[in-house]
């Protein structure tokens, strides 16, 4: 992104905190000082990381001193008259209060960061046509999402079409209750089996695009995710997740915290072979597998919930897509060939 696209995506502050300036939460403290902005905008943009005093990403709790320097960084929000757009989507199954999809690669939930076509959501408005997207206070900008995945996550996501179902369901998320389970190809080979991997997450102090895993709680939200080896391969590993909660980024963060990075994943460091005293020979190959599979190898193949209006108890799954079944393929036939030797 370049300077000017950051400036004309963000509405930026820098407050330089007044010598005289007694010990305050800076929650408060920025309410008091930027009063155009609602309370719940300043909540929001601490959470996400974009509140940093002195260079370094807060909590709410946080007291400003005399002298520190804020910055806030608060996104514009995108355009309310989304248009539909006649993009193709895979339904897996619809009726009048839900629908469910099987999301490519390659595709943004919603708008925002400067994306504001080609989105799911602009394929759902075409797909629903006047049906009006039920939202909530928060979500005003992604009627009918009741849930996400990353642009490059391939999988399966619930949309609501009317409110007591948009309702029904993010209680379900909230609570903990749905069903989410994900196919992922990680670089080398756990030692064990299966495991799971409680550590809080947060957004990364040095780096707003990322987020970090703090095993001691320290900071950030509590994260829970379960993991069992599906497929031992010659340079990766493929394993199923099965989500507990649901933070942004939960299962990439927590299997480079463990040591095992997405295969394809740029962001935390699964763009490069990641096995130790790798020999020559097997360098081309994982460089070869990088190339079957440039994005992160990570898909949302199991969605369960209950129906919030006909009480059925609902499950679906969508088969591997395209380049992560070629790239287990790939790694099928090297395991072939040594065996041979």
């Amino acid at each position: 992104m370049r300077p000017d696209e950051e400036v004309a995506l963000y509405e930026h502050h820098l407050i330089v905190v007044d010598e005289g300036q007694s010990p305050v939460r800076i929650d408060k403290y920025l309410a008091q000082r930027l009063t155009h902005l609602s309370r719940s905008r300043i909540q929001l943009a601490i959470d996400t990381g974009l509140v940093t005093v002195d260079g370094i990403a807060v909590r709410p709790s946080t007291k400003v001193r005399p002298g520190q320097s804020i910055q806030v960084r608060l996104p514009y929000p995108p355009p309310t008259d989304l248009a539909p757009e006649p993009i193709p989507l895979e339904i897996v199954y619809e009726d009048a209060y839900l629908l469910v999809v099987n999301k490519p690669a390659q595709m943004s939930c919603h708008p925002g960061a400067g994306v504001y076509s080609g989105t799911l959501l602009n394929a759902l408005l075409y797909h629903v046509q006047d049906t009006v997207l039920p939202s909530s206070e928060q979500n005003m900008a992604r009627p009918g999402l009741v849930h996400r995945i990353d642009k490059d996550t391939t999988g399966l996501l619930v949309v609501a079409k009317e409110e007591r179902t948009y309702y029904g369901l993010a209680q379900q998320f909230f609570e903990h209750t749905a069903l989410r389970r994900y196919w992922a190809l990680v670089w080398g080979s756990p030692e064990q089996d299966g495991g799971t991997i409680i550590a809080h997450i947060a957004r990364d102090p040095y780096d707003r695009k990322k987020y970090r895993a703090y095993p001691d709680g320290s900071q950030g939200k509590h994260a829970i995710t379960h993991w069992r080896v599906v497929e031992r391969l010659p340079l990766a590993t493929w394993i199923e997740c099965q989500l507990e909660t649901g933070r942004t980024h939960q299962i990439r963060v927590h299997l480079s915290h463990l040591g095992y990075p997405l295969v394809g994943d740029k962001t935390y460091g699964g763009d490069r072979p990641r096995i130790p005293l790798i020999s020559a020979r097997w360098s081309q190959e994982a460089h070869r597998l990088l190339q079957k599979m440039p994005r992160q190898a990570l898909h949302a193949y199991l969605l369960g919930f209950h129906h919030p209006i006909t009480g059925e108890n609902l499950c679906f799954e969508a088969p591997l897509p395209t380049d992560m079944r070629e790239a287990i393929e790939y790694l099928r036939e090297l395991a072939r060939s040594v065996s041979s030797l």
